[in-house]
């Protein structure tokens, strides 16, 4: 798209894209590492692995999830004035 005009990203657009590329490797690698050793980790230090509800991982997730992002594009988009 960037190519043929119908959307003008500026010339920084491969660095966005592999920003969120990036970004989002992580964050699903964190998710699916996160939600399933979770319970386990939980139960080794003796709470109920059942604690480890979705609505816990996924806040988790998300936060993380940001935290993620912001680290990818300071590092990825250091110097570059968008």
């Amino acid at each position: 798209w960037q190519y043929s005009g119908f959307y003008d990203y500026g010339p920084h657009w491969m660095l966005i894209a592999a920003t969120v590329g990036a970004a989002l490797i992580g964050i699903v690698t964190f998710g699916s590492l996160s939600g399933s050793m979770l319970p386990f980790a939980l139960k080794r230090i003796g709470f109920d692995p059942a604690s480890a509800s979705a609505p816990f991982v996924a806040t988790l997730v998300d936060v993380t999830g940001l935290v993620i992002y912001f680290s990818v594009a300071l590092v990825i988009l250091r110097g570059t004035l968008l």
